[in-house]
């Protein structure tokens, strides 16, 4: 999708109704389907936000950003995800999380960032986390610096994420899971599975409208 295209449709992605849970479900691992609100609420999860950022690449294809964690000893190690994280006492809201975490992860300065729409709650049972995607653009791509929580930066169009050939199912072991299959998307090389493949679910969704 041409980054006009994009921008020209951004009100219709306001107002357009989400895909919700039945969006996420598409992509979401065993473990994560066992938990309803009611599970969740019990657990007391922590706050957290996350930013799928879009800009123009240079070839002005809209593209967005994930990040591959740096490799450390935790639960989400290396995993490739959105920049974003835990909520501060200093944040007046959760899209200030989402806009302090880019910059903080990424460098990507709030004012060049224009959020447009909030997407539904993403539970991450491994972590016990509530994470809130928003969604922005910047007119310009930015010129990203990682700092120490992040090993690279990994971008891809829109037309990658809308390409029903990219997504599949893999079998995976992890620190709380064993040989399980979990669906994902494959792009680039890059498994994008969990938390962040339930969201670009969501998002597809709306972009492919």
């Amino acid at each position: 999708m041409n980054f006009n295209t994009f921008r020209e449709k951004i009100n219709h992605f306001k107002t357009k109704e989400l895909g919700g849970l039945d969006a996420q479900f598409k992509m979401a691992p065993e473990l994560r389907l066992r938990y309803n609100k009611n599970k969740i609420d019990a657990q007391h999860p922590k706050k957290a936000a996350v930013l799928a950022l879009f800009y123009p690449n240079q070839k002005e294809q809209t593209t967005f950003l994930l990040t591959q964690r740096a490799s450390y000893k935790g639960t989400h190690s290396a995993q490739i995800s959105f920049p974003g994280g835990k909520i501060e006492k200093s944040d007046k809201s959760l899209q200030e999380t989402a806009l302090r975490e880019a910059y903080e992860e990424v460098g990507v300065a709030q004012q060049k960032i224009e959020i447009f729409r909030e997407l539904t709650d993403v539970y991450i049972p491994p972590s016990n986390f509530l994470a809130t995607p928003f969604l922005g653009f910047s007119e310009q791509k930015p010129n990203f610096q990682i700092n120490h929580e992040v090993a690279s930066v990994i971008e891809v169009t829109i037309d990658e994420l809308l390409d029903d050939r990219n997504i599949t199912t893999v079998n995976l072991t992890t620190s709380y899971m064993k040989n399980i299959d979990v669906p994902c998307f494959k792009i680039n090389n890059h498994i994008i599975w969990g938390a962040t493949g339930m969201m670009l679910s969501e998002i597809k969704e709306l972009l492919n409208s």
